[in-house]
């Protein structure tokens, strides 16, 4: 298990550093089109729960006018209607994403695991959901290619625990692979938290 952690880590950092240096032109034209697209900084930077429940700063590419209520579990239809047509885009094919290279290079966070929720939300955590955070979160999860942002959050936290408890190597694979074809295909992309 300790090789396959190694192998897993050593291809996060492999894989961000390509992204990095080879997206160099794509990260600057999308900061470019978030800037333009509305007032406001470049990135958007929140607080997330990760490995062994430390809590990290992961970063994205601002998609809305303003900022929406860090506190608040569920997007509201404020929300939605503050992101921007640059924004949507971006949510829609994960280039908002992009810059949490940055918290894979960094160790916060790895390619394919659980998504890293908000410290608001782990407090109603069970011992058994928190199981979750017995690894690095991903970009890539389990959650995202079973339904995306489309099942309810419970089930989106039993996939992460399921995750964690049957973790190899093959299923990260066949999770980036999937996950790639759902970005892709802009299945479920809506924002909408049920």
């Amino acid at each position: 298990m300790t090789i396959q952690l190694a192998i897993k880590r050593l291809f996060d950092v492999v894989v961000c550093l390509i992204v990095l240096i080879l997206g160099a032109p794509i990260y600057l034209v999308v900061a470019a089109l978030v800037k333009l697209s509305s007032p406001g900084p470049i990135l958007f930077v929140q607080d997330r729960v990760g490995l062994m429940g430390r809590v990290f700063r992961t970063y994205k590419f601002r998609t809305m006018v303003g900022a929406p209520d860090e506190s608040s579990v569920v997007w509201s239809q404020s929300d939605e209607q503050r992101i921007t047509r640059v924004g949507r885009f971006l949510r829609d094919y994960g280039l908002d994403e992009l810059p949490q290279a940055v918290n894979i290079l960094k160790g916060d966070m790895s390619i394919v695991g659980p998504r890293p929720p908000l410290p608001s939300q782990v407090e109603s955590y069970s011992e058994h959901q928190k199981i979750m955070f017995r690894m690095r979160p991903g970009v890539f999860s389990l959650a995202a290619v079973r339904g995306r942002r489309s099942i309810p959050m419970e089930e989106r936290i039993e996939l992460h625990v399921r995750y964690v408890e049957n973790w190899s190597l093959g299923l990260d694979a066949m999770i980036l692979c999937k996950g790639l074809l759902v970005v892709l295909g802009r299945e479920n992309a809506s924002e909408t938290i049920g």
